[in-house]
């Protein structure tokens, strides 16, 4: 009982958590309904905002990311799993086609156009190729029946899906507390937006299969 109790307050916890964080998105992304260039992320991007393919994949990505972000709701719950399987099913074949199908391209597209020096622009394609690379797994080990490699290849993926958040997070803190070249802090955000996620994903990952009853081998 007081495990259930535990697990209840921590599923509370993030779900309060992923609903401010998706929120302050919600109200990022709204600003771009205007489709002003002279807003928000679009001040830094006035090189580019003539361009018509660089232009297009950003507001696709911007758009559609936030159902990605949204998908962690209902993907991650072992309740909606138990009770609205198909529910289950139905928003996470969504959200695979939302990032294998839209956001891996329109994301690829902003990466070659990242701003900053060749490092800043190859964290985001690395970012972009394994978002795309764990979520595919995730399907093929789910078409095999395999449970356990599917969840852990979704945890990897949606923890690259919340780099949209620590991406902006991490800004906010570097921006408040460092004082250096812009396009240093760049570049410094740009790993920090995902790498420490894929960190905390593998330590969860790990920390699930030491508490998992072990299997008697035979």
């Amino acid at each position: 009982m007081k495990k259930l109790i535990i697990n209840l307050i921590k599923e509370i916890m993030l779900y309060f958590l992923l609903s401010t964080a998706t929120f302050a998105m919600l109200l990022t992304i709204a600003q771009y309904l205007s489709f002003r260039h002279d807003i928000g992320f679009l001040l830094m991007k006035q090189g580019y905002i003539n361009n018509d393919v660089w232009r297009i994949a950003f507001y696709v990505h911007v758009f559609s990311s936030i159902f990605s972000l949204c998908a962690g709701f209902t993907q991650f719950s072992n309740s909606v799993l138990q009770v609205y399987k198909k529910l289950h099913k139905l928003v996470g074949k969504l959200y695979v086609y939302d990032i294998l199908l839209i956001n891996f391209p329109a994301g690829m597209i902003m990466a070659i156009y990242a701003n900053g020096e060749i490092q800043s622009k190859l964290a985001f394609i690395m970012l972009d190729y394994l978002w795309f690379w764990y979520t595919y797994k995730a399907v093929v080990y789910i078409r095999k029946g395999d449970v356990v490699n599917h969840k852990n290849y979704m945890i990897r993926s949606y923890a690259l899906t919340c780099s949209a958040i620590t991406l902006r997070m991490w800004k906010i803190i570097f921006t408040h507390t460092l004082t250096i070249d812009p396009s240093l802090l760049y570049m410094i955000d740009a790993w920090m937006g995902f790498v420490p996620n894929l960190l905390f994903a593998e330590w969860l990952i790990r920390k699930k299969k030491l508490s998992s009853p072990k299997r008697n081998l035979r």
